[in-house]
């Protein structure tokens, strides 16, 4: 008869509990801006071997990201009563194992980009400089949650790079990374509500700490609106890129930057009408935004004809 001892100590239930120490789920947020930077752009024909070498970069990549991020959270997270279960504070992940968990991530991670090309590995230290240096943010400015958006915006912008070796056409990809930065600084004000006590108490920063709830939620607001501009000018890159207004005569493919567009817009509104109840907007509306871009900027693409 297997004990509840031995059943948490089963295979099985430690990689769930590595899986719950890094978040995997939270991939949903990035992956959808991974393959939108990819598709941003025409010439993204690649062999199967360099789609795993991407996967295997940005598996390593977030990975890495959040376990530093719990590493150097500990402390706070060992205090703060919303996170005390996580897997550090409550001993469910010893110190050593999540240290051994980065260090495999970051191996994984170089590893990718080695094999992707010499450039790819001369520039992968500046994701991981990005992601070192935003848990520490939050120690002494509120604009802290820029961190957390830049370190999103690079997903689209390592998608273009990693299928678009020559670079020629980064525009899409640079509007993009705008809106993702916008998106998730937005989206991370509303997240930081759940610890505005707290982070009073304790002396960390954040907008809402900063400005106060509803002036926090606003700014908020203010991102999103600013994060749906920055994906239409994207869309609309993308589809005059691959030719949308000069092909002879009217079709479907025309009106998809805009229904993409709505379609973003009403859920980053949604997010914004039910910003007082975070799982909701967070967890509920929020996770879905990243696919309507994707899918967005692979039916642009394709109803156009470019590829």
């Amino acid at each position: 008869m297997t004990t509840p001892a031995a059943a948490a100590s089963s295979p099985i239930a430690r990689a769930r509990t590595y899986a719950s120490f890094v978040r995997f789920e939270h991939t949903l947020f990035s992956l959808p801006l991974i393959l939108a930077g990819i598709f941003c752009a025409a010439g993204s024909t690649m062999s199967a071997l360099r789609w795993l070498l991407i996967a295997v970069a940005a598996v390593g990549a977030r990975t890495a990201a959040m376990a530093m991020n719990r590493l150097i959270d500990r402390r706070l997270d060992a205090l703060n009563p919303r996170t005390q279960s996580r897997e550090l504070p409550s001993g469910a992940i010893k110190g050593g194992e999540a240290w051994a968990l980065l260090l495999a991530a970051m191996i994984a991670y170089l590893a990718a980009c080695a094999a992707l090309g010499t450039w790819y590995l001369k520039v992968s230290i500046v994701p991981l400089l990005v992601f070192a240096g935003y848990p520490y943010l939050k120690r002494f400015t509120p604009l802290c949650h820029f961190g957390v958006g830049a370190a999103l915006a690079l997903a689209p912008l390592a998608g273009y790079a990693a299928a678009h070796p020559d670079l020629a056409t980064p525009r899409a990809a640079m509007w993009l990374a705008a809106f993702a930065l916008c998106w998730v600084s937005g989206f991370d004000i509303i997240y930081a509500t759940l610890d505005e006590a707290f982070d009073r108490a304790h002396g960390v920063h954040s907008m809402v700490v900063w400005l106060g709830r509803r002036a926090a939620l606003r700014a908020s607001a203010a991102l999103h609106v600013l994060a749906w501009v920055c994906f239409m000018m994207a869309a609309l890159a993308i589809w005059i890129t691959a030719g949308g207004p000069v092909k002879a005569g009217a079709s479907a493919g025309d009106f998809v930057p805009w229904l993409g567009g709505l379609a973003v817009g009403v859920l980053l509104y949604f997010e914004q009408k039910w910003a007082e109840n975070v799982d909701l907007a967070f967890f509920k509306v929020n996770v879905w935004v990243g696919f309507a871009v994707l899918v967005t900027v692979l039916a642009i693409r394709s109803g156009i004809g470019g590829s």
